[in-house]
Protein backbone atom coordinates (compact mmCIF):
# COMPACT_ATOMS: atom_id res chain seq x y z
CA UNK A 1 0.00 0.00 0.00
CA UNK A 2 1.50 3.32 -1.09
CA UNK A 3 1.64 5.97 1.62
CA UNK A 4 0.71 9.54 0.74
CA UNK A 5 3.40 12.14 1.05
CA UNK A 6 3.92 15.84 0.45
CA UNK A 7 6.91 17.95 -0.40
CA UNK A 8 8.50 20.34 2.06
CA UNK A 9 7.12 23.26 0.05
CA UNK A 10 3.56 21.87 0.23
CA UNK A 11 3.91 21.23 3.95
CA UNK A 12 5.13 24.79 4.52
CA UNK A 13 2.21 26.14 2.49
CA UNK A 14 -0.32 24.15 4.54
CA UNK A 15 1.33 25.20 7.77
CA UNK A 16 1.18 28.88 6.78
CA UNK A 17 -2.57 28.56 6.19
CA UNK A 18 -3.24 27.24 9.69
CA UNK A 19 -4.33 29.97 12.15
CA UNK A 20 -1.74 30.82 14.76
CA UNK A 21 -2.46 30.94 18.48
CA UNK A 22 -3.83 34.32 19.56
CA UNK A 23 -0.91 35.31 21.77
CA UNK A 24 -1.68 38.99 21.26
CA UNK A 25 -4.55 38.72 23.72
CA UNK A 26 -1.94 38.45 26.47
CA UNK A 27 -0.89 42.04 25.74
CA UNK A 28 -4.19 43.43 27.01
CA UNK A 29 -4.79 44.47 30.62
CA UNK A 30 -6.09 41.69 32.86
CA UNK A 31 -9.62 43.15 33.00
CA UNK A 32 -9.81 43.43 29.20
CA UNK A 33 -8.38 39.94 28.74
CA UNK A 34 -10.91 38.46 31.18
CA UNK A 35 -13.80 40.23 29.44
CA UNK A 36 -12.66 38.98 26.02
CA UNK A 37 -12.50 35.39 27.26
CA UNK A 38 -15.99 35.78 28.69
CA UNK A 39 -17.40 37.12 25.40
CA UNK A 40 -15.69 34.46 23.29
CA UNK A 41 -17.12 31.86 25.65
CA UNK A 42 -20.62 33.27 25.02
CA UNK A 43 -20.13 32.91 21.28
CA UNK A 44 -19.02 29.30 21.68
CA UNK A 45 -22.13 28.61 23.77
CA UNK A 46 -24.16 29.74 20.77
CA UNK A 47 -22.22 27.27 18.58
CA UNK A 48 -20.18 30.06 17.02
CA UNK A 49 -16.60 28.83 16.77
CA UNK A 50 -15.45 31.14 13.95
CA UNK A 51 -15.91 34.87 13.62
CA UNK A 52 -14.95 36.71 10.42
CA UNK A 53 -14.77 40.50 10.55
CA UNK A 54 -14.47 42.62 7.41
CA UNK A 55 -12.91 46.07 7.88
CA UNK A 56 -13.74 48.70 5.22
CA UNK A 57 -13.66 52.44 4.75
CA UNK A 58 -11.80 55.24 3.03
CA UNK A 59 -8.02 55.38 3.01
CA UNK A 60 -6.13 56.83 5.95
CA UNK A 61 -8.96 56.45 8.46
CA UNK A 62 -7.17 53.88 10.64
CA UNK A 63 -8.44 50.52 9.38
CA UNK A 64 -5.08 48.74 9.74
CA UNK A 65 -4.45 50.31 13.15
CA UNK A 66 -7.86 49.07 14.28
CA UNK A 67 -6.99 45.55 13.13
CA UNK A 68 -3.68 45.68 15.01
CA UNK A 69 -5.40 46.96 18.15
CA UNK A 70 -7.94 44.13 18.14
CA UNK A 71 -5.29 41.49 17.55
CA UNK A 72 -2.89 42.97 20.08
CA UNK A 73 -0.02 42.74 17.62
CA UNK A 74 1.23 44.38 14.41
CA UNK A 75 -0.36 42.10 11.83
CA UNK A 76 -1.10 44.90 9.33
CA UNK A 77 1.59 47.30 8.13
CA UNK A 78 0.98 50.89 9.26
CA UNK A 79 3.09 53.87 8.22
CA UNK A 80 2.43 57.59 8.41
CA UNK A 81 4.61 58.13 5.32
CA UNK A 82 3.37 55.36 3.01
CA UNK A 83 0.04 54.56 1.47
CA UNK A 84 -1.82 51.53 2.71
CA UNK A 85 -1.62 48.14 1.06
CA UNK A 86 -3.27 47.76 -2.32
CA UNK A 87 -4.59 44.26 -1.60
CA UNK A 88 -6.76 42.81 1.18
CA UNK A 89 -5.12 40.84 3.98
CA UNK A 90 -6.72 38.28 6.29
CA UNK A 91 -5.25 37.57 9.71
CA UNK A 92 -6.46 34.49 11.60
CA UNK A 93 -5.87 33.63 15.25
CA UNK A 94 -7.21 30.86 17.50
CA UNK A 95 -7.90 30.81 21.22
CA UNK A 96 -9.41 27.91 23.17
CA UNK A 97 -10.96 26.40 20.05
CA UNK A 98 -12.27 29.75 18.77
CA UNK A 99 -10.98 31.23 15.49
CA UNK A 100 -10.98 34.96 14.84
CA UNK A 101 -10.50 36.16 11.24
CA UNK A 102 -10.05 39.85 10.48
CA UNK A 103 -9.87 41.06 6.88
CA UNK A 104 -8.14 44.39 6.31
CA UNK A 105 -8.90 46.06 2.98
CA UNK A 106 -7.43 48.89 0.88
CA UNK A 107 -9.11 52.28 0.94
CA UNK A 108 -12.14 52.62 -1.29
CA UNK A 109 -11.28 56.08 -2.62
CA UNK A 110 -8.78 57.05 -5.29
CA UNK A 111 -8.52 60.42 -7.01
CA UNK A 112 -11.59 61.77 -5.23
CA UNK A 113 -13.86 58.94 -6.39
CA UNK A 114 -14.72 55.40 -5.37
CA UNK A 115 -12.08 53.04 -6.76
CA UNK A 116 -13.80 50.36 -8.84
CA UNK A 117 -10.47 48.51 -9.03
CA UNK A 118 -10.20 48.35 -5.23
CA UNK A 119 -13.78 47.08 -4.98
CA UNK A 120 -13.13 44.41 -7.60
CA UNK A 121 -9.97 43.24 -5.81
CA UNK A 122 -11.84 43.06 -2.49
CA UNK A 123 -14.73 41.10 -4.01
CA UNK A 124 -12.40 38.57 -5.63
CA UNK A 125 -10.50 38.16 -2.36
CA UNK A 126 -13.74 37.50 -0.45
CA UNK A 127 -14.99 34.82 -2.85
CA UNK A 128 -16.32 31.78 -0.92
CA UNK A 129 -15.86 33.57 2.42
CA UNK A 130 -18.64 34.35 4.90
CA UNK A 131 -18.71 37.79 6.50
CA UNK A 132 -20.15 37.83 10.01
CA UNK A 133 -19.57 41.49 10.87
CA UNK A 134 -18.55 44.60 8.94
CA UNK A 135 -16.54 47.27 10.73
CA UNK A 136 -17.05 50.52 8.84
CA UNK A 137 -14.16 52.73 9.93
CA UNK A 138 -14.03 56.51 9.73
CA UNK A 139 -12.31 59.32 11.63
CA UNK A 140 -14.03 61.11 14.48
CA UNK A 141 -12.02 64.24 13.69
CA UNK A 142 -13.33 64.38 10.10
CA UNK A 143 -15.81 67.10 10.90
CA UNK A 144 -17.87 66.96 7.72
CA UNK A 145 -19.74 64.27 5.83
CA UNK A 146 -19.94 64.88 2.08
CA UNK A 147 -20.86 63.31 -1.25
CA UNK A 148 -17.72 61.15 -1.22
CA UNK A 149 -18.93 59.41 1.95
CA UNK A 150 -22.24 58.85 0.19
CA UNK A 151 -20.45 57.27 -2.78
CA UNK A 152 -18.49 54.91 -0.54
CA UNK A 153 -21.57 53.79 1.39
CA UNK A 154 -23.53 53.30 -1.83
CA UNK A 155 -20.65 51.25 -3.30
CA UNK A 156 -20.63 48.94 -0.26
CA UNK A 157 -24.41 48.57 -0.49
CA UNK A 158 -24.32 47.80 -4.21
CA UNK A 159 -21.58 45.20 -3.60
CA UNK A 160 -22.99 43.34 -0.59
CA UNK A 161 -26.65 44.35 -0.52
CA UNK A 162 -28.58 46.25 2.14
CA UNK A 163 -28.32 43.32 4.56
CA UNK A 164 -24.68 44.14 5.24
CA UNK A 165 -25.75 47.17 7.31
CA UNK A 166 -27.67 44.94 9.69
CA UNK A 167 -24.34 43.35 10.58
CA UNK A 168 -22.32 46.56 10.74
CA UNK A 169 -20.59 48.40 13.54
CA UNK A 170 -19.26 51.90 12.91
CA UNK A 171 -15.84 52.56 14.43
CA UNK A 172 -14.60 56.15 14.71
CA UNK A 173 -10.84 56.46 15.12
CA UNK A 174 -8.66 59.40 16.23
CA UNK A 175 -10.94 59.79 19.20
CA UNK A 176 -8.39 61.64 21.31
CA UNK A 177 -9.25 64.98 19.66
CA UNK A 178 -10.28 68.22 21.32
CA UNK A 179 -13.71 69.19 19.92
CA UNK A 180 -13.90 72.49 17.97
CA UNK A 181 -16.02 75.55 18.69
CA UNK A 182 -16.08 74.98 22.43
CA UNK A 183 -18.31 71.88 22.16
CA UNK A 184 -18.07 69.29 24.88
CA UNK A 185 -16.80 65.89 23.79
CA UNK A 186 -20.17 64.11 24.14
CA UNK A 187 -22.01 66.73 22.09
CA UNK A 188 -19.41 66.63 19.32
CA UNK A 189 -19.46 62.82 19.25
CA UNK A 190 -23.28 62.82 19.04
CA UNK A 191 -23.34 65.36 16.19
CA UNK A 192 -20.58 63.60 14.23
CA UNK A 193 -22.26 60.20 14.69
CA UNK A 194 -25.70 61.43 13.64
CA UNK A 195 -24.30 63.11 10.52
CA UNK A 196 -22.54 59.90 9.48
CA UNK A 197 -25.58 57.74 10.25
CA UNK A 198 -27.75 60.02 8.12
CA UNK A 199 -25.49 59.44 5.12
CA UNK A 200 -25.33 55.69 5.78
CA UNK A 201 -29.13 55.49 5.72
CA UNK A 202 -29.27 57.64 2.60
CA UNK A 203 -26.52 55.80 0.72
CA UNK A 204 -27.76 52.37 1.76
CA UNK A 205 -31.39 53.33 0.98
CA UNK A 206 -32.60 51.99 4.32
CA UNK A 207 -35.08 53.34 6.81
CA UNK A 208 -33.98 54.81 10.09
CA UNK A 209 -31.91 52.18 11.80
CA UNK A 210 -29.84 52.34 14.95
CA UNK A 211 -26.22 51.37 14.32
CA UNK A 212 -23.73 50.97 17.12
CA UNK A 213 -20.92 53.52 17.01
CA UNK A 214 -17.70 53.41 19.00
CA UNK A 215 -16.11 54.98 20.99
CA UNK A 216 -18.64 55.64 23.72
CA UNK A 217 -16.37 56.42 26.64
CA UNK A 218 -15.75 52.85 27.81
CA UNK A 219 -12.82 50.48 27.27
CA UNK A 220 -13.32 50.13 23.54
CA UNK A 221 -11.85 46.70 22.69
CA UNK A 222 -14.00 44.59 25.07
CA UNK A 223 -16.94 46.86 24.26
CA UNK A 224 -16.33 46.32 20.55
CA UNK A 225 -16.32 42.54 20.97
CA UNK A 226 -19.41 42.75 23.18
CA UNK A 227 -21.31 44.69 20.51
CA UNK A 228 -20.11 42.18 17.92
CA UNK A 229 -21.68 39.37 19.96
CA UNK A 230 -24.94 41.32 19.93
CA UNK A 231 -24.74 41.77 16.14
CA UNK A 232 -24.06 38.05 15.76
CA UNK A 233 -27.27 37.18 17.62
CA UNK A 234 -29.60 39.79 16.11
CA UNK A 235 -31.25 37.25 13.82
CA UNK A 236 -29.77 38.51 10.54
CA UNK A 237 -27.82 36.12 8.34
CA UNK A 238 -24.11 36.37 7.58
CA UNK A 239 -23.12 37.55 4.10
CA UNK A 240 -21.73 34.72 1.97
CA UNK A 241 -19.69 36.05 -0.93
CA UNK A 242 -20.36 33.78 -3.91
CA UNK A 243 -19.89 34.19 -7.65
CA UNK A 244 -23.41 35.56 -8.06
CA UNK A 245 -22.74 38.29 -5.50
CA UNK A 246 -19.47 39.22 -7.18
CA UNK A 247 -20.96 39.42 -10.68
CA UNK A 248 -24.04 41.31 -9.49
CA UNK A 249 -27.53 41.06 -11.01
CA UNK A 250 -27.72 39.96 -14.63
CA UNK A 251 -29.33 42.79 -16.61
CA UNK A 252 -30.67 40.22 -19.08
CA UNK A 253 -32.66 38.59 -16.27
CA UNK A 254 -34.16 41.85 -15.06
CA UNK A 255 -37.87 42.02 -15.85
CA UNK A 256 -37.83 38.61 -17.56
CA UNK A 257 -41.07 37.68 -15.78
CA UNK A 258 -42.94 40.50 -17.55
CA UNK A 259 -41.96 39.52 -21.10
CA UNK A 260 -44.96 37.12 -21.68
CA UNK A 261 -47.35 39.79 -20.34
CA UNK A 262 -45.87 42.44 -22.61
CA UNK A 263 -46.13 40.13 -25.64
CA UNK A 264 -49.76 39.29 -24.79
CA UNK A 265 -50.58 42.98 -24.41
CA UNK A 266 -48.97 43.75 -27.76
CA UNK A 267 -50.89 40.97 -29.50
CA UNK A 268 -54.39 41.70 -28.12
CA UNK A 269 -54.22 45.50 -27.94
CA UNK A 270 -51.79 46.40 -30.72
CA UNK A 271 -51.57 43.65 -33.34
CA UNK A 272 -55.26 42.72 -33.16
CA UNK A 273 -56.22 46.40 -33.39
CA UNK A 274 -54.05 46.90 -36.45
CA UNK A 275 -55.52 43.80 -38.09
CA UNK A 276 -59.06 45.02 -37.40
CA UNK A 277 -58.30 48.46 -38.81
CA UNK A 278 -56.84 46.92 -41.97
CA UNK A 279 -59.93 44.76 -42.48
CA UNK A 280 -62.21 47.81 -42.05
CA UNK A 281 -60.17 49.80 -44.56
CA UNK A 282 -60.35 46.96 -47.04
CA UNK A 283 -64.13 46.72 -46.62
CA UNK A 284 -64.61 50.47 -47.23
CA UNK A 285 -62.24 50.66 -50.17
CA UNK A 286 -63.92 51.00 -53.59
CA UNK A 287 -63.09 48.01 -55.73
CA UNK A 288 -61.62 48.42 -59.23
CA UNK A 289 -63.79 47.68 -62.31
CA UNK A 290 -61.92 44.51 -63.24
CA UNK A 291 -62.65 43.06 -59.77
CA UNK A 292 -66.34 44.03 -59.99
CA UNK A 293 -66.52 42.48 -63.49
CA UNK A 294 -65.16 39.22 -62.17
CA UNK A 295 -67.78 39.31 -59.45
CA UNK A 296 -70.55 39.99 -62.09
CA UNK A 297 -71.41 43.35 -60.58
CA UNK A 298 -70.06 45.74 -63.19
CA UNK A 299 -72.25 47.11 -66.00
CA UNK A 300 -70.94 46.02 -69.27
CA UNK A 301 -71.16 48.45 -72.13
CA UNK A 302 -72.29 47.05 -75.48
Amino acid sequence: MKASSCTLKEFSSMASQLPREWFGIQQFPAVTRSKLHELLGKLKQENVSTLTILVMGKGGVGKSSTVNSIMGEGVAAVSAFQSEGSRPMMCSRTRAGFTLNIIDTPGLVEGGNVSEQALEIIKRFLLNKTIDVLLYVDRLDAYRVDSLDLQVIKAITDTFGKRIWWRTLVVLTHAQLSPPDGLCYDDFFAKRSEALLKYIRLGARIKKQELEILPDGTAWIPNLVEVITVVMSNGSKPITVDQKLIEGPNPNERGKFFIPLILAFQYFFVVKGIQKAIKQDIAKESKPLWELRDMGLANRKS
